[in-house]
């Protein structure tokens, strides 16, 4: 049976509904970074994520091909995830979509290389005509977090981003979003096919201890 992430890592892909303080370890993406609405219909985000799965699978189907990944083992391709920042704010203004900076991501299995990942990157780019060279390998340790799942529209989040900044405060801890700290999220449903009221997303800040 192929590994799951979201199953062995449940603490990090399916937590509950009520806010958590998670410490989260360094993981590689493959990555892409933009800026703009997202819900623009061939905008740049929907193309970065085109991006993404090409070469997420390209590393995926390495084991039928000749380039043989040291380690490897089948597995099933995690959720796309994004980092998300304003220019001049502490966290997402939602109304503003056009203003959006992101850093739209797919985890790595930890025995994917850098060398593994440029053999993918000109692997998919002969098989696919496309040209990769936005496509970088993406390092990121986020440290302590807090996080909850929120059920339902993006647009409806602000609700669950104020519910999980209650909890930390009373926990001892103060917002610790910065220029290399960012809001997270992690896509557990496709937008295309659940309803907006049924969408699973995991919503991920950075913190720290309030004296610190």
């Amino acid at each position: 049976m192929a590994f799951d992430f979201k199953k062995e890592y449940k603490e990090f892909y399916m937590p509950k509904s009520m806010p958590e303080i998670v410490l989260v370890p360094k993981m590689n993406y493959v990555a892409v970074r933009g800026s703009g609405d997202p819900n623009i219909e061939d905008g740049e985000y929907k193309k970065a994520i085109g991006l993404l799965y090409a070469i997420a699978f390209t590393i995926k189907m390495s084991k039928k091909g000749n380039h043989k990944i040291e380690g490897y083992f089948d597995y099933v391709v995690p959720p796309l995830e994004g980092f998300w920042w304003q220019e001049g704010i502490e966290g997402i203004d939602y109304s503003r979509k056009a203003d959006f900076h992101w850093i739209s991501v797919i985890r790595l299995p930890d025995f994917v290389s850098e060398n593994d990942f440029c053999w993918a990157l000109q692997e998919a780019g002969e098989k696919k005509k496309q040209d990769f060279s936005t496509v970088e390998f993406l390092t990121i340790e986020e440290g302590l977090c807090v996080q909850c799942m929120h059920i339902g529209s993006y647009d409806d989040e602000p609700a669950t981003v104020e519910a999980m900044h209650h909890f930390m405060e009373d926990q001892g801890y103060v917002l610790d979003i910065t220029n290399k700290r960012l809001h997270h999220e992690i896509y557990l449903s496709d937008a295309r096919k659940v309803a907006r009221e049924k969408l699973k997303t995991v919503i991920r800040h950075p913190i720290r201890k309030g004296n610190a």
